[in-house]
Parts: C-alpha cells; structure tokens; sequence
C-alpha cells in the first residue's frame, strides 16, 4: 500500500493538489514529470481513494483534480516528510557517496 501513495511523484501530486487543479497545470508546477508518468500517477491516486476526477463541462471537456478528504488527510504527514527530505537532502547524498567510494574500493 505505502508504495502505491507514497513515491516521489504522487507525493509532489498531492502537494500542488491545495486546490482543484486541471492536468496541465499539475504537469507546469511539476518540473521533470512526463505526461506519461503523470497520468499514471493521477490514476493510481484515484483509485486509492486519494483524489476525485470530475469533468468540467466546458468545451472542449476539461478535467481536474482535487483531493478526497483521505487525500487531504495525507497532506500533513506528507508535508512533514517532504521537510525532512530537504533539510537532510545534503548529508543522505555525503552518506551515499562516501557509501558508494567504500564499495568501489
């Protein structure tokens, strides 16, 4: 379960998901996501529960996303994860490369 909601990609999802947002506006705030990965991140969040697809009636059809209140609950442990991962994102990469010297020695 913890892999299906839990990588990088639907983590950074859930944090732009502060409000309803339209496909195209999820992949500009998300630098480096594909359209391929983004949609299948889209689809999974959805059927774990974690988002809502409503198609909008315009023309032509449009589609956003928003968070369920199960999402929405992940925002906060996410967030705290999210906080930790960037302020020790320095030293995890000093421990892997000092990791990787020592194996390749």
């Amino acid at each position: 379960m913890l892999d299906q909601i839990a990588d990088k990609w639907s983590m950074m999802v859930m944090a732009v998901l502060d409000e309803p947002r339209r496909f195209n506006e999820i992949k500009r705030r998300l630098e480096g996501v594909t359209q391929r990965v983004l949609t299948q991140t889209l689809r999974r969040l959805e059927r774990n529960g974690m988002i809502v697809r409503r198609v909008l009636p315009t023309s032509p059809v449009g589609v956003e996303y928003s968070l369920t209140p199960l999402g929405d609950s992940l925002r906060e442990p996410f967030g705290r994860l999210y906080d930790w991962t960037v302020d020790n994102a320095d030293e995890i990469r000093a421990r892997q490369n000092d990791y990787d010297l020592r194996v390749r020695s």
